[in-house]
């Protein structure tokens, strides 16, 4: 698309809430952290769509979950987000796209370890406090995607317990 689009506006719209710039997160502040995914995440927080192992992750992403694994809180990661948390933490994290096998490989060439999963199922690495679930990454219904999202907040609200 030719237009010029901001990402905090997109979000506010969507939210129907405040929304700050990451600049501005402090873990201190916060129980947990989801990265939704989808191609925003890809290209925007990162360039793994673009560039695959060799990606970047945008500094301030990559900091906030670096202040996350700190204070040992939870984060989550849907879709293709648990590609550039792999880019990230990378000491053979254990995360999940589902079966992909292309982006299988760039999570593997990039540190992390990755799991085959299916619909709902929700990877869990214990050392990094890590949770993700492959949603889109599959041929996915909407219910599948439900069951994903459901499974990756409870599994993250135990650990909160």
């Amino acid at each position: 698309m030719q237009e010029e689009r901001n990402v905090l506006i997109e979000s506010a719209r969507i939210a129907r809430g405040d929304i700050k710039p990451l600049d501005k997160f402090d873990a201190k502040a916060f129980d947990a952290l989801i990265f939704p995914g989808g191609f925003g995440a890809a290209k925007n927080l990162s360039t793994v769509a673009f560039d695959g192992p060799n990606a970047t992750v945008n500094p301030q992403v990559e900091k906030a979950v670096k202040d996350m694994i700190a204070f040992k809180k939870p984060i989550g990661a849907l879709c293709i987000s648990p590609a550039f948390i792999a880019k990230i933490i990378g000491s053979g994290v254990e995360v999940t796209i589902g079966s992909d096998e292309g982006t299988a490989g760039a999570i593997n060439a990039m540190g992390g370890k990755h799991v085959v999963t299916t619909h709902g199922e929700v990877t869990i690495d214990k050392k990094f406090n890590v949770f993700t679930t492959p949603c889109y990454m599959l041929d996915a219904t909407i219910l599948d995607i439900e069951q994903g999202a459901t499974n990756i907040v409870n599994a993250m609200m135990e650990t909160m317990n």
